[in-house]
């Protein structure tokens, strides 16, 4: 089985990769199950319909996916190249606790198969371009990151897996924050996932942005397991040709070695287990 987990098209506002494409580069490297996840983060972006002016950062549109055309297009695609690869319904749902009812709306409206929970912004603010860590010490931001994330997983429940767990990480200008000074808030935020019969993924973009560690850390996979997760998702966070499936079975052999037996695809929002080595 090989599965990618994290897949953006066109659909999303910061890429260009038409599915149709995607799905056929897919079928050349053999991916077996895909899963097409597109943006949609309420608080900085809009819906395409909702009568608001469309921002630009550059050329990328502040808008969610053009759900209506998306769900068409998937169903499309399913028709057309169903034969040669099984393709999933999922989005990205970038959270935060004030924008929690729209996602709901919006879960509700149609039928999914897979749904990732990411903490983009808390606030509104973003990680990339340091609006977030502004003004705050290293140990604020990072506490305030899982404090949203786990008030956020209290509150809301129709989800498949917590994406990119410690992306903070990703743009911390001052360096990794020690594990064991945040381990008291990851493991509440775990124990919520577990307790929730939910998941965590394993997203492989960590090795393209030249992280010395995995994302989520060894430490949180680690802690994971010992608190008895088990569900688990591998997906590349594609935005481009050269990012799809990349890395995935590298993965899978860091998973085995920290002792994880099997990870998930899912279907119709439930999880289907694969043995990792295989």
């Amino acid at each position: 089985m090989f599965a990618d987990y994290h897949v953006h098209t066109a659909f999303s506002d910061d890429s260009i990769y038409p599915m149709e494409k995607v799905i056929q580069d897919a079928i050349t490297m053999k991916i077996d199950e895909i899963c097409f996840t597109e943006h949609v983060d309420y608080g900085i972006k809009v819906d395409w319909d909702s009568g608001q002016k469309i921002i630009y950062r550059g050329n990328e549109p502040m808008a969610n996916a053009n759900y209506p055309e998306y769900m068409k297009t998937i169903q499309a695609m399913k028709e057309k190249y169903g034969h040669q690869i099984t393709i999933k319904t999922g989005l990205e749902f970038g959270m935060q606790t004030h924008t929690i009812s729209q996602f709901q709306k919006l879960f509700d409206r149609y039928d999914f198969d897979f749904i990732i929970l990411s903490i983009h912004q808390v606030h509104d603010k973003e990680f990339w371009n340091q609006e977030f860590q502004k003004g705050k010490t290293q140990k604020e931001y990072n506490e305030e990151y899982y404090k949203e994330m786990l008030e956020v997983i209290r509150q809301y429940k129709d989800y498949s897996v917590l994406g990119h767990m410690d992306l903070i990480n990703r743009y911390d200008a001052q360096g990794i924050y020690p594990f064991e000074k945040i381990k008291p808030w990851i493991q509440a935020v775990l124990e919520q996932v577990i307790a929730d019969g939910k998941g965590i993924e394993v997203n492989t973009s960590s090795k393209r942005y030249g992280l010395k560690d995995s994302t989520p850390s060894h430490k949180i996979l680690e802690l994971y397991k010992d608190l008895g997760g088990t569900i688990l998702t591998i997906g590349s966070d594609s935005h481009k040709p050269e990012h799809l499936g990349a890395y995935i079975q590298d993965s899978k052999k860091m998973l085995q070695e920290i002792g994880f037996k099997q990870y998930c695809t899912f279907d119709h929002m439930k999880p289907v287990f694969h043995d990792l080595d295989r």
